[in-house]
């Protein structure tokens, strides 16, 4: 999984036929300590997380385990949204401070 903080959304009226009803996020992904990466992924959310927050993403085949989607075509799911990050003893985000 990565950390990634969400940028906006992303919409498709014509899809996959499975993919009815999900939600894209456009997201950028962080390194530990809250720092944005030249990376950005669209990923599918299952958790409602909204504009601005940190994320956890799931890439790859294990994007597709969750709720037994075993023939959903996603590389990339949003599983978790952070509620803090620590790199040892220092917290290096907090979603508290970040509103």
């Amino acid at each position: 999984m990565k950390l990634a903080k969400v940028l906006g959304t992303v919409v498709s009226t014509h899809k996959e036929q499975s993919l009815t009803g999900t939600k894209f996020l456009l997201v950028q992904m962080l390194d530990p300590a809250g720092n944005e990466l030249p990376e950005y992924e669209v990923a599918a959310d299952c958790v409602g997380a909204g504009l601005t927050e940190v994320v956890l993403v799931s890439l790859g085949s294990a994007a597709r385990q969750i709720s037994n989607k075993d023939r959903y075509p996603v590389d990339a799911m949003i599983v978790a949204i952070v509620d803090t990050v620590a790199l040892g003893n220092d917290l290096t985000y907090s979603k508290r401070d970040a509103s």
